[in-house]
């Protein structure tokens, strides 16, 4: 085991908060089990990781050797659009869970990450190292991954603030009116569905916020702007007013013109955790997205309905 000793020069907040901003390459979660486990010493006591730290004070972390993963690497090709020494952004494609769980233990996103950067384990946690936010496995886009302790309580900070810029388009079922708008729904599990999420009084605080970006004969295609991230919240927020996304078997029905629903993180802006500098990106729609509204532009094709069904892949640049 590696015991760290630290003074601190600057006081005035939380001994989690501040141990998370050393260098100790751990993230806020697992310093607070160290706490919690008695491995951090504050002036010679056992602290709490709420306890507040002031200048001078002496803190001793000892550090647990580090855990072999037990996560496999894959070479599965990535569209990454952009990465440095702290983190990258990945362009997802539909089709690719995010990280691994008891009934799919492969195949992942982390399962690719982990066969470029093999350093990723100890970053977040073990079954999702580097990962800070997630999409949905048929939902494709961007998303921000970090390569360091450091980057990761960075990136999750804003995200608890609520400060990272998320823009999604949508293809929903109908004529959504009116032209834009914010759907301020509570989300919860569903009570008669465990399996789903639902509308539900008690739930916690969901807002979604949404332009029209263009009608379709059935459906409108939708520029949508959450403002807080509870799961499947854009699927249960558009399927609670009447309009499921098109493809979504869960919160709607199936579609012959696609097998998954349409769902695309096409924007995604935040804060460089370690330079505070505003990085923005942009991710047009995937080709399989765009065939179905072409589809769906062809004369004649009133109904919205084409015997063709679209497929999701999992292509990309590979590093």
């Amino acid at each position: 085991m590696e015991t760290r000793e630290l003074w601190v020069a600057r006081g005035a907040q939380r001994l989690d908060q501040y141990l998370a901003c050393q260098d100790l390459e751990l993230s806020r979660a697992q310093l607070q089990r160290l706490i919690r486990e008695g491995s951090v010493l504050l002036n010679g006591a056992i602290p709490k990781a709420s306890d507040g730290v002031k200048v001078g004070d002496h803190i001793i972390v000892t550090l647990p050797p580090p855990t072999p993963s037990k996560l496999t690497p894959q070479a599965i090709p990535l569209d990454i659009v952009y990465q440095d020494q702290e983190l990258l952004v990945v362009n997802k494609p539909a089709g690719l869970t995010v990280h691994p769980s008891p009934g799919h233990p492969s195949d992942t996103l982390v399962n690719a990450l982990l066969a470029i950067y093999p350093d990723l384990p100890g970053i977040g946690g073990e079954q999702r190292p580097g990962i800070v936010h997630r999409l949905d496995k048929d939902t494709s886009g961007l998303m921000m991954v970090a390569k360091s302790a450091r980057a990761h309580n960075g990136l999750s900070q804003q995200i608890k603030d609520r400060r990272i810029r998320k823009g999604y388009l949508a293809l929903v079922s109908g004529k959504l009116t009116p032209d834009e708008g914010l759907i301020d729904a509570p989300i919860a599990r569903d009570p008669r569905h465990r399996k789903r999420m639902a509308v539900v009084q008690e739930g916690r605080d969901a807002r979604t916020r949404y332009k029209i970006s263009e009608r379709l004969d059935g459906f409108t295609l939708v520029q949508v702007y959450p403002e807080t991230g509870r799961t499947h919240q854009i699927r249960v927020h558009f399927a609670s007013m009447g309009h499921p996304l098109l493809g979504d078997t869960v919160y709607g029905g199936k579609s012959s013109l696609l097998s998954h629903h349409f769902l695309h993180a096409h924007l995604l802006g935040f804060r460089h955790p370690i330079t505070n500098e505003y990085l923005e990106f942009t991710s047009p729609l995937p080709e399989e997205l765009e065939e179905v509204l072409r589809l769906l532009k062809q004369p004649g094709n009133e109904s919205g309905v084409n015997p063709r069904v679209v497929k999701s892949t999992s292509g990309g640049r590979s590093l």
